[in-house]
C-alpha cells in the first residue's frame, strides 16, 4: 500500500492533517469518510515510496497473527503487550510498521477496531466489524479465534478454485505455444519444400500455409496480440468500472455449464460461512448482510442479498429474495428458514458452509475429470490438424509433382 497525506475536517469542525495508507486515492477518501471526515485534500507521499519484494501482507500472514493475538489475549495478556509482541516478532517490515502504528493509535485512546480501520485494505470490513463486536461484548479472544478459523476456511476454498482453474490454464497455454511454434517455425520449412515441387497444393495444406504466413508476419502477430490486449482491457474495464457490465459478466459466468455450478457452490459456502461467523460474533443481521453482500464477489448475489436486507428492514424474512436469486438451492433456503424460526441461524449457516465445502471438493474433482480429456482432445486435434495438412501433399505426391 502507498502512503498519502491528507487534510480533512472532523465531525466537530476541526481541521486535521495526517498520513494514511491505501491502495489508491479513492480508497483513502473512502476510508476517511468512514471516519466521518470531510476530505479537503489528499496527496500521494512520494517521499515514502519504497521498492520492496516479498513484503506484501498476505491473507496467510493475517491468519497467523490473528491466531497469535487470540491465544495471547485468552492467556490474559493486555492488547498493548500482545501487539508489541506481534510487531517485534514480525519478519516483514510492512507487518511490523502496521502493528506499531496500530499500537500507537491505541496509546492515544483509540479502540483496537479503530486502529484496524486505517488498514481496511489489509483486514477488510468483515474483520473490522467482528473485532468491533468482540470489543463491545468483551469477547475479543473468542472473536479472533473464530476469525482465524473463518479465514483458514476461506483461504482453503480459494485454493481449491484456483487449483481447478490452474490445470486447464497451463494445458491451454502449452497448446497455444506448441501450435504457434509449428505455424511459425515448422510449416515455413514445408512451404519451401513444396514450392520446389510446383503444382497445386491440397486446399487444407494451402489454408494452413496461408495461416502460417499470416501468423509469421509482423502485422498478423501484432493484430492478434492487439485483439487479445484490447479484449482483456475491455473486459477489465466493464468488470471493474461498470456496475451493469460486471453484473452481466457475473450472470453469464453462473450460467456456464459445470463452471457455473462450481461458482454457485463456492458462493453458497462463502455466504453461509461469512454470515454465520458474523452473527455468531454478535454483529447485527442488517450490518452482517451488508458486509456479506459487499464481499460476495458476485454482483448477482450481491443484488439479491441487498434485497434480503431491505425485506428484513420492512419486517420480512431473509429467505424469499434468496429463493428468487436462483443461486441458492432449495435445501439451503429451507435450512435458513428453519434457522430463523428456531433462533439458531448462525449454527445452521455453519452447517451449510461445512456441507458446501465438501460439495466444492466434489465439483472441483468432477470438473477436472471432465476438462482433462477435452483438453487432451483439443491439443491432439490441433497438432494432428497441422501434421495432416503438411503431409497430405506427400500422400498425393503423384498428383502434386509436375501437376
Amino acid at each position: 500500500m502507498a502512503k498519502f497525506n491528507y487534510v480533512a475536517v472532523d465531525a466537530t469542525g476541526n481541521e486535521i492533517k495526517g498520513e494514511i495508507e491505501g491502495k489508491n486515492k479513492d480508497d483513502v477518501i473512502k476510508a476517511l469518510k468512514m471516519r466521518r471526515m470531510t476530505v479537503k485534500e489528499v496527496k500521494r507521499d512520494w517521499k515514502s515510496l519504497e521498492i520492496s519484494f516479498g513484503d506484501k501482507i498476505k491473507d496467510e500472514d493475517i491468519v497467523i497473527i490473528t491466531r497469535q493475538l487470540s491465544t495471547m489475549i485468552s492467556a490474559g495478556l493486555p492488547i498493548m503487550k500482545a501487539l508489541d509482541i506481534i510487531a517485534s516478532q514480525a519478519s516483514k517490515k510492512s507487518v511490523r510498521e502496521m502493528f506499531e502504528d496500530i499500537k500507537s493509535q491505541i496509546e492515544q485512546g483509540a479502540p483496537f477496531s479503530r486502529g484496524l480501520e486505517k488498514y481496511r485494505n489489509v483486514f477488510g470490513d468483515l474483520y473490522i466489524n467482528m473485532v468491533r463486536a468482540g470489543e463491545a461484548g468483551g469477547l475479543l479472544d473468542n472473536v479472533l479465534d473464530r476469525l482465524a478459523g473463518y479465514m483458514e476456511k476461506a483461504i482453503s476454498l480459494k485454493r481449491k478454485v484456483k487449483a481447478a482453474m490452474m490445470y486447464p490454464s497451463i494445458v491451454l497455454t502449452v497448446a497455444v505455444v506448441v501450435v504457434w511454434g509449428l505455424m511459425v517455425f515448422i510449416i515455413p520449412k514445408f512451404k519451401e519444400m513444396y514450392e520446389g515441387f510446383g503444382g497445386t497444393l491440397p486446399a487444407l495444406t494451402q489454408f494452413t500455409i496461408n495461416l502460417s504466413n499470416f501468423l509469421s508476419s509482423w502485422y498478423g502477430g501484432g493484430l492478434i496480440l492487439a485483439f487479445i490486449v484490447i479484449s482483456i482491457i475491455t473486459i477489465r474495464i466493464l468488470y471493474k468500472k461498470s456496475e451493469k457490465g460486471r453484473y452481466t459478466i457475473d450472470q453469464l459466468l453462473l450460467k456456464i455449464p459445470k463452471i457455473g455450478d462450481l461458482l454457485k457452490k463456492v458462493a453458497v459456502s462463502k455466504f453461509s460461512r461469512t454470515l454465520g461467523t458474523l452473527l455468531n460474533s454478535g454483529v447485527p443481521i442488517l450490518e452482517a448482510l451488508d458486509i456479506v453482500a459487499k464481499t460476495s464477489g458476485n454482483k448477482v448475489i450481491e443484488k439479491h442479498l441487498m434485497r434480503s436486507k431491505t425485506d428484513i428492514e420492512s419486517g420480512k424474512n431473509i429467505v424469499y429474495p434468496l429463493e428468487k436469486a436462483g443461486v441458492f438451492p432449495p435445501m439451503v433456503t429451507q435450512m435458513i428458514s428453519v434457522g430463523e424460526e428456531t433462533g439458531a441461524l448462525d449454527q445452521m449457516l455453519t452447517k451449510i458452509a461445512d456441507f458446501y465445502d465438501d460439495e466444492v471438493d466434489r465439483a472441483v474433482e468432477g470438473l477436472t475429470k471432465l476438462v482433462e480429456p477435452m483438453l487432451m482432445l483439443f491439443v491432439g486435434g490441433a497438432v494432428g490438424f497441422v501434421i495432416i495438412a503438411m503431409y497430405l501433399p506427400i500422400f498425393k505426391m503423384g498428383s502434386v509433382v509436375g501437376g
